[in-house]
């Protein structure tokens, strides 16, 4: 199997390390091919999500994921963990953007859904990756459900953020 295209860095948001463990590697096996660059995905407390869903969506409330693409924000949660990674080589293309997961609400919905916290966070960081390859399951007659569904099978889940939501589920 060729390396992956995408590099992923994983952290609680402050720059430390993640209680996700393979996390990173699974999302860049599962992403698109033609996908290339960096993402960091950030784990945080739901007072925080609540604080940035407030700020950048104007929802008083923990989400479960945000995403944020380069440039479109005030740095984010994940900044110590792109210059960590930056230091261990560079990235291998461009910064596309930052994915935000709450870890009281995935568990809960981990909980709610009868499966481990690891596949959570696997259904929600390949849903903001989505978003941050211009994907809006809102606006897109059905084009990122169809993305999420071939690249869940890809990854080994059994079901996507937006078949069990139908509507709730927020960038």
């Amino acid at each position: 199997m060729a390396p992956a295209m995408l590099r992923v860095s994983v952290s609680d948001g402050a720059g430390g390390a993640a209680r996700a463990p393979g996390l990173g590697a699974w999302l860049a096996r599962t992403a698109p091919r033609r996908v290339r660059g960096e993402v960091a995905v950030a784990l945080v407390g739901d007072r925080r999500m609540r604080t940035l869903n407030r700020r950048y969506r104007g929802v008083d409330r923990a989400t479960d994921v945000l995403s944020f693409a380069a440039g479109s924000h005030p740095r984010s949660p994940a900044d110590a963990a792109d210059a960590a990674d930056a230091a261990d080589g560079g990235p291998p293309g461009p910064f596309l953007g930052d994915v935000v997961i709450a870890t009281g609400v995935a568990a809960r919905q981990a909980r709610a859904e009868g499966h481990a916290i690891g596949t959570e966070y696997r259904i929600l960081a390949l849903h903001g990756l989505l978003h941050l390859m211009g994907y809006d399951h809102e606006t897109d007659g059905g084009r990122m459900a169809r993305a999420e569904r071939r690249l869940r099978r890809r990854g080994g889940l059994d079901r996507g953020l937006l078949e069990r939501s139908r509507g709730r589920v927020t960038r």
